[in-house]
């Protein structure tokens, strides 16, 4: 009986493992079909695109041209994560609809990140975690993303989009 449900849960753990950083989930945030052409970056956000591109040129890859817009869905993102006392990619399939309808996205990924103090922490965190590697590795040619403290406790929120148009 063991072995049965073991069975059972394993492939379903595997699934859930593997999209786990691309949930599929309907989001109730903001819809907005409108190109947002205008995003404030801050010094760790400006830091973070720095060096996911510096990362990449030295593997031999593509830089990433940012994208206001897809900053600014990471923003509601993390907005939303801080209202709501969570870290998840709730959502997900949200954001991909808007990225294809507002940019012509043909593939998106998503990471996400808390608590890290520095751009450099975070990245040192994604590229020691497979899924979030792969992202930062993959065949994609532009991004976005945001950090945004929690107001009450200061801690960091991350959200990073990468697309292929």
């Amino acid at each position: 009986m063991k072995l049965k449900m073991f069975k059972i849960l394993l492939p379903l753990a595997m699934v859930f493992t593997m999209v786990s950083c691309n949930s599929d989930a309907s989001e109730t945030t903001s819809t907005n079909k409108t190109l947002v052409t205008t995003y404030n970056y801050n010094d760790t956000e400006l830091n973070l695109v720095a060096i996911i591109n510096t990362y990449r040129q030295s593997i031999g890859l593509n830089s990433l041209e940012v994208i206001n817009h897809i900053s600014y869905k990471c923003e509601e993102h993390n907005q939303y994560m801080i209202a709501n006392n969570v870290v998840n990619h709730e959502y997900f399939q949200d954001r991909v609809d808007n990225l294809v309808t507002v940019l012509n996205a043909q593939t998106v990924a998503e990471n996400i990140a808390y608590n890290y103090s520095s751009a450099a922490a975070v990245l040192n965190a994604w590229l020691n975690s497979p899924i979030h590697k792969q992202n930062i590795e993959g065949d994609f040619t532009n991004f976005g993303l945001a950090v945004t403290p929690d107001p009450e406790t200061g801690k960091n929120y991350f959200t990073c989009i990468f697309i292929k148009k």
